[in-house]
This record gives C-alpha cells, structure tokens and sequence, in this order.
C-alpha cells in the first residue's frame, strides 16, 4: 500500500513462486532456494487480467437469471402473505400461529356489522334467562324462607354477581388465552383450564362466605339484631350457591370459549352474555333451593356448619391445583380486593332490593331486577373484555400504546370514534333500547298486570338503562387504561369493579323509576280525582 492507494499483488511480489511442484517442493540449498526446472513450470495469469475481462453486459446476463428466480420466489410470498391477510388482516406475529394475528381492527376483521350479528343472539338469550331469572325471583320472594329470613333477599345481588366477579372474568380471562393462541396446544390447554377452575373455587367459597357476612352486617345495622340460627342458615345457603353455581358456570364457559375458538367465533363476543343469561338463573335457583332445604332443617344444629366446613375443607385441593399455573396463582394470591370490593358494592343494592321489594308501589321490581343488572353488567363485561384483548395484543402490561395514552379519556373520543373500542361501544349502546323493550314486552305478556306498563315507566326504565350501560362503558374505557397502565390485567381486575357498580346503579335507578312513575301517577290521580269533585253537581 502506497499512500491512499491500494492494488492488487502479485505473486512474485510476495516471494511465492509462479508455480508449485505438485509431486514435492524443491528443496532448498545453501545459496538460496534452487530454481524450478523448466517442464514443472506452469504459467499463470495475473488476477487482474481476468477481473478486467468483466463488461457489464455479462454482469447483466450473470445476475439476471437469478434476480428472476427471486422475484418469482417473492411474487409467491406476497400471495402467500396476501391470502393470509385476507383472512385474518395480519401485521405482525408475536409467538403465535398464522392462525391468528392481530391486526388494526381487533384479533378478527370485525364492522359493525359483524358485531352485532355476533352480540344480537347471546345477548337476546341471556335476556331470556335474565327475564326467566326475574321470574323466578318474583315467586321466590314469598317462600316462607324469603318471608321469615329476610335476609336472604340481601344476597341476591352479590351471588348473582359473583358471575361478573368469577364467571364472567373467567370468560375473559379464557377468551383472551383463546385469542392468543394459548390454548391451541392440548397440554397447555389443560393446565391453563383446570388452574382457572380451580382458582374461581377457592374464589366462590371464600366471597361465599363473606357475602354472607356482609349481608348479616347489613342486617344487624337497620334492625338492631342479629340471630345466631339466621347466620348458619345465611353462611350455608351462600357458600353452597357460590360454590356450586360457580362450578356449573365455569365448565360451561370452557365449553363455549373452546367450542367458539374452533367455530372461529370471537369468544370475547358470545362468552360473557351467555355466562349473563345462564348465570343468573342457575344462581337464584340454586339459591333458592338450598335455602329452602336449610330452613326446613333449620331444627338441626349441626347440618349448616358441617356444609360450610366441607366446602371449605376443599380449599387446599383447589389451591394445590391452581399452582401449576404461575399467573393463576398470582391472581390467587393478589387478586381478591376486586372481587371483595365488588361483593361489597352489589350488597349496597341487596339492601336496596330489601328495603323496596315489600312496597306497593314497588311492585315489579323483583322481576325487573335482574334484567336491568344483567344487562348492564352484559354489555360492559363484552365491552371490558375486548379492550383487554385488544390491549394484549398491541401492546405490554404497564405501556398503552400512543393512541390510548390518557388515563381519562374525552367521552366523545370513547363514543364517536372510529377505532374499534369505539365502535363496538356504540354498538353496545344502540343495543340497549330494543333490548329492553323486548324484554318488557315479553315480561308484560307473561305477568300481565302486576308489572307496570304505564308509558311514564317505560320511558324512565329506558332512560335508566341508557344511563346505566353509557356509565359503564365510559368507566370499562377509563378502568381498562389505568389497570394496564399499572401493570394488571383488566380480565381479572375491571370486570369485578364493573359489574358490582352496574348492580348498585341498575338497582338503584330501577328504584327510582318505581319512585317516580308512583309520585306522577299519585298525583294525575289527585288532580283527577280534584276536578271530578270540583266539577258540576
């Protein structure tokens, strides 16, 4: 190298003869290396002669043939990746299966369209089990143990919740793993299935027991009293119900989350709703029933307190198997202020209920009870359930991503919008109405006159619907945003909170329908009853 200027050397340049002998190397004597012998010698070229030989129309004729084959070889990829994005509108994979990716619109291309085909069917069936549930609730009420322990009316709304509270996250918490591909290798699906159940168990029986409590504390406060066979009665007929309904429920949300992941069918759209219709109606059965065996048992001093321990006794079996399951085990240990919190917030609207459902001009109120609750509960469980999804799959716990970066959103932006939380929110919201009116109408065809159908009422339970799921919505959006802004999955952490508040709102709103449609219709009676008196004689 001379300078900044480079060339190529020769051999001899470097002390390397032109050729080599291919039999020996030549020795070497005393004065030097011994000279080659002349018919051993091979001529070569110098490299730079054949480098200069090169023109560009070979180049051209060199590179031309391959550069075809790979623009073939990309021509099929882009169909390959054109077919795939067909069907699933794919970005970019991470860790799962082209079976599924995640894309602008959600996991699946949704429209409108297609979320209200997928909603319209669960949720009108969840309304026939929450209306079924209404029914229920209506004759119940005046069983002799619903009479005498009144109590027990104060339970309802926090065993009922217990299907946002542990069911319903359990459908999120399935839909999520479904939409992930978590559950597509059969090892893992089983131990991600039988953690959960085991998990939701333990949960029943302990927020069981305390809803009980709590229902107890509620009842001690307005009457002054408190009975000791009133609390093994009120602590066996909570813990059974919690535990059996959520046992029933939980096997019956694998069932749909898997059945729907193969139908390829948004779990996230079919799960909550149908966990909302059956969940109700298998909760005050149950409810009912053990209830009614314990008070006609209730000489017996030790059959209450022997189901509580049993159940209980079963708590270390569910625990042992919810530990192979690390994240599982996390919400185990971490994961129970949800859930009590809820417990709490839903037996506010117990006590409501109980103070109310005795009055005359609350008649109807246990029949509508469970259909305003479960609808509101319905609708931002969906709503809950697919931000969580749509938040796993765009971003980490602890990071949203640019677009959702404030913690308190504008209203308009949750409503008006076209991103796709957006969207399915206004689908929820225009799902309301007719909801409503066909669940009225069909409750107006069964009881007749003993619910209210003046149109005063109706338009204020309309109204009160509309506000109670907008809340909620609005809150799902706001809540979903802080837990994964802390870290925490909103599947087990919002829908609790949500569900309890829509138990307290729809009760309470309910309540003040009853109220209000009474007061205007006393008073068009009054004044009616003024001109006829004031009138000619």
């Amino acid at each position: 190298m001379d300078g900044t200027k480079t060339r190529q050397r020769r051999p001899e340049e470097v002390g390397l003869p032109y050729t080599l002998n291919p039999g020996r190397l030549p020795a070497a004597s005393e004065d030097g290396p011994r000279s080659v012998p002349e018919s051993q010698r091979v001529t070569t070229k110098p490299l730079r002669t054949e480098l200069s030989r090169e023109t560009a129309l070979a180049i051209g004729f060199q590179v031309t043939v391959p550069f075809m084959f790979a623009g073939l070889g990309l021509s099929g990829a882009g169909i390959l990746l054109d077919y795939f994005q067909l069907r699933f509108q794919g970005k970019k994979l991470r860790g799962f299966s082209c079976e599924l990716t995640r894309s602008s619109h959600g996991v699946f291309p949704e429209t409108a369209f297609t979320i209200i085909c997928q909603i319209m069917v669960p949720l009108l069936l969840s309304g026939l089990g929450m209306m079924t549930a209404g029914l229920v609730m209506s004759t119940i009420q005046h069983w002799p143990a619903f009479v005498e322990i009144k109590d027990l009316l104060t339970l309802v709304p926090p065993l009922v919740g217990l299907k946002g509270n542990l069911e319903m996250t359990l459908a999120s918490r399935l839909s999520t793993a479904a939409n992930t591909g978590q559950i597509d290798d059969p090892q893992e699906q089983h131990r991600i299935i039988s953690s959960n159940l085991a998990l939701i168990q333990v949960q029943a029986t302990v927020v069981g027991l305390l809803a009980a409590m709590a229902a107890l504390l509620l009842g001690a406060v307005s009457r002054g009293e408190l009975d000791f066979a009133t609390v093994k009665l009120l602590c066996a007929s909570s813990v059974s119900t919690a535990f059996l309904a959520a046992f029933a429920l939980g096997v019956l949300m694998v069932c749909i989350v898997i059945g729907a992941r193969k139908l390829g069918v948004n779990p996230d759209n079919i799960a909550t709703p149908i966990a909302a219709s059956l969940g109700d109606l298998i909760t005050l059965s149950i409810l009912a029933f053990v209830s009614n065996f314990f008070y006609k048992h209730k000489d017996n001093q030790f059959l209450a307190p022997l189901v509580c321990i049993g159940f209980m006794a079963l708590t270390p079996v569910w625990v042992l198997i919810a530990k192979q399951n690390p994240p599982i085990m996390k919400i185990l240990k971490f994961g129970w202020f949800p859930i009590i919190l809820a417990m709490v917030i839903s037996s506010f609207g117990g006590l409501i209920l109980n103070k109310t459902i005795s009055k005359e001009q609350y008649k109807g109120m246990a029949i509508f009870t469970p259909i305003i609750c479960g609808v509101g509960g319905n609708l931002v469980a969906i709503q809950t359930s697919r931000i969580s999804t749509y938040l796993h799959m765009w971003s980490t716990p602890g990071v949203l991503p640019l677009w959702m970066k404030k913690i308190w959103p504008n209203p308009c932006s949750t409503f008006c919008t076209s991103e796709i939380n957006s969207m399915s929110a206004r689908v929820l919201i225009f799902l309301v109405i007719p909801g409503h009116l066909i669940f009225f109408y069909v409750i107006y065809l069964v009881e007749g006159r003993s619910v209210p159908n003046s149109k005063i009422f109706v338009a204020f339970y309309l109204l009160a619907g509309l506000i109670q799921v907008t809340v909620l919505l609005y809150l799902a959006e706001v809540m979903a945003r802080l837990m994964w802004h802390q870290a925490l999955d909103p599947d087990n952490h919002c829908i609790p909170y949500l569900t309890g508040l829509g138990d307290l709102l729809g009760t309470g709103l309910l309540a003040l329908c009853f109220l209000i449609s009474w007061l205007l219709q006393s008073e068009a009676e009054l004044d009616r009853i003024s001109g006829s008196a004031s009138g000619p004689s």
